[in-house]
């Protein structure tokens, strides 16, 4: 993945939400993108996955987002920031899940005995299988969170971006989703990109931490290179990070 001088501005807006992106990603690894509220965390997942008009090279799994953005969709596993539906949403957990699959294979096509055991063997994996018959809004927060992370993962992808995966789910979920993303990487050489505000829930064997504040890339490396930098200071002050 690369990223040179991109902007983001939505429309309406005269400020970009985020400018000056320079941002390189290798196949397979996992990067954590920290930030203050506003940064432009969400902004920048966006741009990737080619959900906003942008300016700029933004190259993802070799594919101009500009110009294949659909394609580049396909291949990417997408859960957004504040997932929740309404209590009277008809679709069983399983169905929604197998949106992604369906993401994947492309609409026309009916889904197939295996892609039914793909979704499966997915909640199964984040323990959610006796979800698989009952209404999505009729499940708590953090299994709806769980259910988009499958349908996710569901989709077999090369890119992962997760948004504030972490926000809804306990300790031990937390700890089994970051198994998950190593297991992916080190299986299918899959990338991730994370978003958290909870700098205590980040995965520990990130590979490389981006800070983002103001809509720039402040700082970026290896997460002790970061969490010692002056722009990390300037924008966490003296923050002690705590793992759990």
């Amino acid at each position: 993945m690369r990223l040179e001088g991109v902007s983001t501005t939505y429309e309406g807006e005269e400020r970009p939400a985020i400018r000056d992106i320079n941002l390189s990603v290798r196949a397979g690894e996992l990067v954590t993108i920290i930030g203050p509220n506003g940064a432009g965390k969400t902004t920048l997942l966006e741009t990737i996955n080619g959900l906003l008009r942008s300016e700029g090279l933004v190259e993802v799994l070799g594919l101009d987002v500009h110009r294949h953005g659909r394609e580049v969709r396909r291949k990417t596993g997408y859960v957004p920031q504040d997932f929740m539906v309404p209590p009277d949403t008809p679709f069983l957990a399983k169905d929604v899940v197998m949106m992604g699959r369906v993401g994947r294979i492309g609409p026309l096509r009916p889904s197939s005995k295996r892609d039914w055991e793909i979704v499966m063997a997915v909640m199964e994996e984040l323990g959610i299988a006796d979800l698989a018959d009952r209404p999505i809004g009729r499940l708590s927060g953090g299994q709806q969170q769980k259910v988009m992370i499958a349908r996710a993962l569901a989709k077999e992808p090369e890119l992962l971006l997760l948004d504030e995966p972490f926000s809804s789910l306990d300790a031990r979920s937390r700890r089994l989703v970051c198994r998950i993303l190593a297991d992916l990487r080190e299986d299918r050489e899959a990338t991730a990109l994370v978003v958290t505000h909870d700098l205590s829930a980040m995965p520990e064997d990130c590979d490389k931490v981006v800070l983002l504040n103001g809509g720039r890339i402040t700082a970026q490396g290896e997460p002790e290179e970061v969490f010692s930098s002056e722009a990390f200071l300037r924008a966490y002050g003296a923050l002690r990070l705590v793992r759990t």
